[in-house]
């Protein structure tokens, strides 16, 4: 009875993704308790907020495809009236808007948008496969431009590059061509004064300090400096569980969320960076496996963005600590402290896990 129970507990839990994915959380609660020196609080808070991340997951893998199908729409149209709340109504938190208060609960409706956002695209191309046109792809772009403008009026920069690669990889995988792709990015570069003069001060200071961080090494550069002297100096194989000296004796700043791979760099070394590369290696492909088997275009879709949209998180994040992409409010997926980031990953595994085991149960 216990084993039928189990069963059906863990039906629709792909079981290799699932390992990969409590295999990097456990390595991320060990370097979260050096990372917090040895704070047993901030460790035991991860361990619930990754409890509650895994019931989300299971209970996102119990829902069929077809099911998140119909509800992309109203959920697109309600994560953008909870942005209108924030940007009308929001709480002004660190010179930022981006929290709401609902009653007894307090949401962050940008982190909503990084799921809402890849399934209202894949909902829309899904229904409009049999006749692309170059208009379907300028209304999806459309659909994407307006959540992110209200993100980054905010500001958050981080999150909006993050449902901004989101939407786009759907737009990519829907079949947009090179030729609109290109001419993209030549708009884009022609349009960069542009784009330059919308940025706040220290967006832009945080652009120029990736050139040369030494022209402000104890303002803006701080960061960089300081995470680039701990990856370098774990060597091979680290310095040692708990015995990273940037961190241990507080010179590296945002130890616990966002640079916390420089924490892993040093404690663990090269050796220890490329086994974690390794596991999110696996998790990508994995994901990748999945969207590629996807029973119709709309899983296809919604699995490759959510897939491409974890390799983002990865590279951006390791990109900014290693100084070869400008600080970012962008946490190592799995790893940094958190719990609404953490919650947003594992929904988009729990539909991974749904788009890959309800295919069976489909008649195609």
């Amino acid at each position: 009875m216990i084993s039928k129970l189990s069963d059906r507990l863990l039906k629709h839990i792909d079981s290799f993704l699932m390992g990969c994915i409590l295999f990097t959380c456990l390595i991320g609660l060990f370097v979260l308790y050096s990372a917090s020196g040895q704070n047993f609080d901030k460790t035991g808070s991860q361990i619930i907020n990754i409890l509650a991340a895994i019931t989300i997951m299971w209970a996102a893998a119990n829902i069929a495809p077809q099911h998140l199908e119909r509800i992309a729409l109203p959920l697109f149209i309600f994560g953008l009236l909870l942005l209108l709340g924030v940007a009308l109504f929001g709480e002004i938190s660190h010179g930022a808007r981006r929290w709401l208060h609902l009653g007894l609960v307090r949401i962050q409706p940008s982190e909503l948008m990084k799921i809402a956002v890849p399934m209202m695209l894949a909902w829309y191309f899904a229904k409009r496969e049999a006749s692309l046109r170059f208009w379907d792809y300028a209304f999806g772009a459309l659909f994407l431009v307006v959540p992110i403008g209200f993100i980054m009026k905010q500001p958050d920069l981080g999150t909006a590059l993050l449902i901004a690669a989101s939407g786009f990889y759907v737009l990519f995988l829907a079949g947009l061509s090179w030729r609109l792709l290109l001419g993209s990015c030549i708009s884009a570069a022609v349009l960069a004064p542009v784009f330059w003069s919308m940025l706040h001060d220290y967006q832009r200071k945080r652009i120029q300090i990736l050139i040369d961080p030494y022209q402000d090494p104890l303002g803006a550069g701080y960061h960089t400096i300081q995470a680039t002297i701990a990856l370098g100096s774990g060597g091979l194989t680290g310095k040692g569980w708990l015995n990273g000296t940037q961190s241990q004796l507080d010179f590296l700043p945002e130890r616990t969320t966002d640079f916390i791979f420089a924490v892993f760099g040093e404690e663990f070394g090269l050796l220890g960076n490329v086994l974690l590369l390794v596991l999110f290696t696996l998790i990508i492909g994995r994901g990748l496996i999945i969207a590629a088997h996807a029973q119709n275009t709309f899983c296809r879709l919604l699995a490759g963005s959510i897939t491409l949209t974890f390799f983002t998180y990865v590279f951006v994040n390791i990109g900014m600590v290693s100084g070869i992409l400008p600080v970012v409010g962008v946490p190592l997926p799995l790893i940094s402290y958190g719990g609404t980031s953490l919650v947003t990953l594992l929904l988009g595994f729990g539909i991974l896990m749904s788009i890959q085991t309800h295919k069976k149960l489909v008649t195609t």
